[in-house]
């Protein structure tokens, strides 16, 4: 290859890169955003070991940071046209390559199993809910505040209380049908019509389930960690192409 070819194929390389370096940086946030769990739903997840969209988040962290500073060296040793720093390179970005490839299959494949159905997560409402347990004390604490600010009860709806078996149930028996976050409130928390809502009158509670809620977030962190990732996995696969053509081509 002459040598202004060999140029071009040089200044490839390093725009590749510094695409690379700049996708794996908001690689790297996402999975920060992923890991802090702003929608505060991880116990759902957790309680079950289940847990594993938020461990693909952790190791998006690491490969999405490794990505940016490999990258940066990846540009460093195209421009010193070194065929030992290049080999360097590659080697190192396909060890990370691997480590991403663990992340995104991990988190799409948990997500399916956390949102493919509500029964999953309507089982652990009904176990958990209301237990003195440190598990217990999460999830109720969870689904308080689930049902409280977006205005819902149960997993599918309210008639989940009634239908099944459930720590609540043992526990409250007949004085309470359903937890008291399940009814409407004021301005000021307090809640609306009590008497109404423990017996059911639909103008005093909320009559929506929850899971439609608890999907879209799970999905979210899930697009987050996995679909975002698997698009840096295909420019970074680009990048590592043209660098062994790069390389290859090194006296």
């Amino acid at each position: 290859m002459g040598a202004g070819a060999l140029t071009c194929l040089m200044i490839l390389v390093i725009v590749l890169n510094a695409i690379a370096a700049a996708a794996g940086l908001a690689l790297f946030a996402v999975a920060i955003w992923v890991a802090v769990d702003g929608y505060k739903l991880y116990p759902i997840s957790g309680v079950s070991g289940k847990d594993d969209i938020f461990a693909a988040a952790w190791i998006a962290i690491f490969t999405g940071f490794a990505f940016f500073l490999t990258c940066i060296f990846g540009i460093f040793a195209a421009l010193k046209r070194s065929r030992a720093l290049m080999l360097a390179y590659l080697i190192i970005m396909f060890i990370i390559f691997l480590f991403e490839c663990a992340s995104a299959i991990t988190a799409a494949t948990n997500r399916d199993y956390l949102v493919g159905n509500s029964n999953l997560v309507k089982k652990q409402m009904l176990q958990y809910y209301a237990d003195s347990s440190t598990q217990g004390k999460q999830i109720t604490q969870t689904w308080n505040r689930v049902m409280e600010q977006v205005e819902c009860c149960g997993a599918d709806s309210p008639k989940d209380w009634l239908e099944y078996n459930s720590t609540f149930k043992q526990t409250f028996g007949p004085t309470y049908l359903w937890p008291l976050n399940c009814c409407q409130r004021l301005s000021n928390f307090e809640v609306k019509d009590r008497e109404g809502c423990l017996v059911g009158k639909s103008s005093t509670m909320f009559t929506k389930g929850c899971f439609q809620y608890i999907e879209s977030v799970l999905s979210r962190y899930t697009w987050a960690v996995s679909w975002y990732g698997f698009s840096v996995l295909m420019l970074v696969f680009f990048t590592l192409l043209i660098t062994m053509i790069y390389y290859m081509q090194l006296d």
